[in-house]
């Protein structure tokens, strides 16, 4: 249906035991965590310092690890268990695509770039072609400012973290995906380059209706990237919602925290200036700032 949202994370945990597996000692990474992807693309933040649980909620979403309780559906259809109406793991890669902190790590070092894009729109059978697949790999490259020509017969050692993560977005599009999962995408790429970056996530969310999970400590991009943000702390969702009303109304002690980090008047980011150029609808939030 058409209206079916796109991801539904519903009272998520995740326990592991400390000390190996006869230890009786648990650890809850994730504790009981809860929210949807509506149908309208958007890009939802899951902001939270280095063992929030962020990560871990991630992997569960991307199917990596599974809930120890739980559910997770996916355009109404369950990740998890063995029901006939599990989507099955080659959909799943379609639907749901991840970006990963380093770009470096992405791709295999004895492999032109071209070769990693064209190996993935023919293992996920969304082209039945080599020609197939680079018309595809080229499409999705143009869509972030590069072109199959301009990469063609390069190694990842060619290229700067910047154009990796660009790169990185594109192999995510190959397959049309409805929901690209990313963790930490801009934290290792240079400042000066990371808006660049959270406009084109903002781009791809309006221009191809992709929705995100966008994962992150930093709550600046964040609040100038959503459409939604929840703040993670020990396990929990400690507040969540419009992130100007995340921003001007926190009601938690740890959110202020993360608060403190944002730049403040007198420590304007240029960046900033031209993501609000771009998208004059965020004009409140640059009053707020």
């Amino acid at each position: 249906m058409a209206d079916t949202p796109v991801l539904e994370v519903e009272a998520v945990s995740r326990v592991y035991r400390k000390g190996g597996f006869f230890s009786g000692q648990k650890f809850k990474a994730v504790d009981s965590v809860s929210f949807t992807l509506p149908a309208t693309p958007q890009v939802y933040s899951i902001v939270g310092e280095s063992g929030s649980g962020k990560t871990t909620l991630a992997r569960m979403v991307l199917r990596l690890v599974d809930p120890s309780s739980g559910s997770i559906r996916l355009l109404g259809r369950p990740l998890t268990g063995k029901g006939p109406d599990r989507i099955d793991t080659l959909e799943f890669r379609r639907l749901v695509q991840p970006i990963f902190q380093n770009p470096f790590e992405a791709f295999s070092a004895y492999l032109p770039i071209e070769d990693y894009l064209r190996r993935t729109a023919l293992n996920l059978k969304v082209a039945q072609s080599v020609e197939e697949a680079d018309a595809l790999s080229d499409k999705a490259l143009r869509s972030v400012g590069l072109s199959l020509e301009r990469i063609a017969g390069k190694y990842i050692r060619q290229f700067s973290g910047g154009e990796l993560q660009r790169i990185s977005v594109a192999r995510a599009l190959i397959p049309s995906p409805k929901l690209i999962v990313a963790d930490e995408p801009v934290s290792m790429v240079d400042a000066s380059l990371r808006m660049s970056i959270v406009n084109l996530f903002r781009t791809i969310v309006e221009e191809q209706g992709v929705s995100f999970i966008y994962i992150t400590h930093d709550l600046s991009t964040a609040y100038y990237l959503s459409d939604q943000v929840a703040i993670m702390n020990q396990g929990s969702v400690v507040e969540s919602g419009v992130p100007t009303d995340i921003l001007d109304h926190p009601s938690q002690a740890y959110t202020r925290e993360l608060m403190a980090a944002i730049p403040t008047v007198g420590e304007r980011w240029p960046e900033l200036d031209a993501i609000n150029q771009r998208f004059p609808a965020t004009e409140d939030r640059q009053q707020s700032v």
